[in-house]
C-alpha cells in the first residue's frame, strides 16, 4: 500500500538555498528507453536541448519484466553486451537520429535487476541505481533537473541528489498487452506523487494523474515536417522486401495485441492483390494477423528509410483497436503521417479527433476498408491538404521551448 502524499511534494534539501528555490537548470539527468534505439518524443525533445545543457541520459532495462520467449532473450543479449562493453561508462555518444556526435550528451548503462513486484526487487534496484549515478550526479553542473519517462524510477527521488523530478507520462504502462499491470501502476502512482512537476502527452492522462490529486501540463508530440516531407530524404533506398508489389498499405511501429485484427482481416479480405506491410518490431502479436497471404512483415527500419517507405505508400493505416492503452496513448507516428503528404486511415481514438479534418477516421472495419479504397482511388482532397498545414506549428523545437519552461519551475 501506498502512503497518501500532500499535494505538493515535499522539498529535499537540495530544493531550497539561501534565496529560496532554485529557477535555473544546470544540467538533466534523464531515465528513459535507449538512447537511438528509436526516436522516441523524449529523445526528440531532449535533442533539441542539447545546445542549452549537459545531458546525462540513463539507458533502462525498460518496463517489461524477463519472459522465456525470443524477445526477452534478443533484449538480455543487447542488455548484457551493454553492460559489458566501454558503453557501460559515460562518454560522448554518437546521436545516431542525426548522425552527429553531440559534446553535452552522455549515455549510461547502468546494471538493473529485471523485476519490479516485490518490495525486495525495487531496493535492490533503488540500490544499483545509486550506487552508480550518486557521483555521476554529483560532476554534473548544477542544479541537475531529473526527466523521467517511466515509473519504474519511483523510488528515486529521495535517492539521489536531484534538485527537481519531472515525470513525463507517455503511456498508461499498466495497461499495456504483456507487462506486469499491477506492478507498473502502484510505481507510476507513486512516481505521479513524488514527482515536483507531471507533463503528460494526452488529456486522458491528464486525468489519470488528476485522479491522484495532481495536475499535469499538457504536452502533445511534435513532427519535423522538413524530414517527412523533403525530396531528399524520400529517395533513400526503400526495403527490397516491398519492391515488387505496386499497391501497398504501410503502418509502422510496434506490431502487438494493440492491433485491431478484425480492421486487418478485412483488409486482407478487401484487397487480395495489394500487399500489407507492417513495420516495427513484433511483440506478441495476434497470429492469425501474421497468417494473412498479403501481409507482409519487416523489422524496424532505419528512422531515414521511413519517409520513402511513406512515399510509395498508396495509404498509411492505424488500425488500433479501442482499448484502454490505445485511448490513452499519443501514437508518435500521427503527425509523422501526416506531414509525409500521403492519404492517412486510422481508427478513431481519442489522439485522432484534433486532427480528424486531416485524414480519413473509421469506426468499423468495413468503413476502414472503404476508406482505404476511396484513398486510392481519388488521393489525397484538398481540403486535408489545407488542413494539414498547422502541422507547422507543431515543431520539436517549440515542444522543447515548452518543456525547458517546465524544467525550469516556472509552472510549480
Amino acid at each position: 500500500m501506498i502512503a497518501e502524499c500532500p499535494q505538493t511534494p515535499s522539498k529535499r534539501l537540495s530544493d531550497t538555498g539561501p534565496e529560496g528555490p532554485a529557477r535555473s537548470v544546470g544540467s538533466l539527468l534523464v531515465f528513459s528507453d535507449d538512447w537511438g534505439r528509436h526516436p522516441s518524443s523524449c529523445q526528440h525533445l531532449v535533442r533539441n536541448l542539447l545546445d542549452r545543457y549537459p545531458v546525462l541520459w540513463v539507458n533502462t532495462i525498460g518496463t517489461r519484466a524477463p519472459r522465456l520467449d525470443m524477445q526477452t532473450f534478443r533484449r538480455v543479449t543487447e542488455k548484457m553486451w551493454q553492460w559489458g562493453s566501454r558503453k557501460s561508462k559515460v562518454s560522448e555518444t554518437l546521436d545516431s537520429s542525426v548522425n552527429v556526435r553531440h559534446p553535452n550528451l552522455s549515455v549510461i548503462n547502468p546494471k538493473m535487476w529485471p523485476w519490479f513486484g516485490s518490495s525486495r526487487d525495487r531496493r535492490l534496484n533503488r540500490w544499483l541505481l545509486s550506487r552508480k549515478l550518486a557521483p555521476l550526479i554529483a560532476k554534473l553542473p548544477q542544479p541537475v533537473v531529473g526527466l523521467t519517462t517511466l515509473p519504474i524510477t519511483a523510488d528515486l527521488p529521495d535517492a539521489l541528489a536531484v534538485h527537481r523530478w519531472i515525470y513525463y507520462c507517455v503511456d498508461d504502462f499498466s495497461q499495456w498487452p504483456g507487462l506486469d499491470g499491477q506492478t507498473l501502476r502502484r510505481m507510476d502512482v507513486a512516481m505521479i506523487r513524488r514527482a515536483d512537476s507531471l507533463v503528460a502527452v494526452s488529456e486522458t492522462l491528464q486525468t489519470m494523474i488528476a485522479n491522484e490529486g495532481r495536475s499535469a501540463t499538457l504536452l502533445t508530440h511534435g513532427v519535423d515536417v522538413e524530414f517527412w516531407s523533403s525530396a531528399e530524404i524520400r529517395v533513400q533506398p526503400v526495403a527490397p522486401d516491398i519492391t515488387d508489389v505496386e499497391r501497398r498499405i504501410v503502418f509502422w511501429g510496434v506490431i502487438d495485441r494493440r492491433m485491431d485484427s478484425p480492421t486487418l482481416l478485412r483488409l486482407s479480405r478487401d484487397f487480395p492483390d495489394a500487399k500489407i506491410v507492417l513495420v516495427g518490431p513484433q511483440q506478441d502479436p495476434d497470429p492469425a494477423i501474421l497468417s494473412l497471404p498479403n501481409i507482409k512483415t519487416l523489422p524496424a527500419q532505419p528512422l531515414a528509410a521511413l519517409p520513402g517507405i511513406a512515399y510509395d505508400a498508396d495509404v498509411l493505416i492505424m488500425p488500433y483497436a479501442d482499448l484502454p492503452v490505445t485511448r490513452a496513448m499519443r501514437p508518435l507516428k500521427l503527425k509523422e503521417y501526416l506531414a509525409t503528404g500521403r492519404p492517412v486511415v486510422v481508427n478513431r481514438l481519442p489522439s485522432t479527433d484534433a486532427w480528424d479534418d486531416c485524414l480519413d477516421v473509421a469506426h468499423t472495419p468495413e468503413q476502414f476498408s472503404q476508406l482505404v479504397r476511396d484513398r486510392m482511388t481519388s488521393g489525397l482532397p484538398s481540403s486535408q491538404i489545407s488542413a494539414r498545414s498547422r502541422l507547422r506549428q507543431e515543431s520539436w523545437t517549440s515542444k522543447a521551448d515548452a518543456l525547458e519552461f517546465i524544467l525550469k519551475g516556472d509552472l510549480t
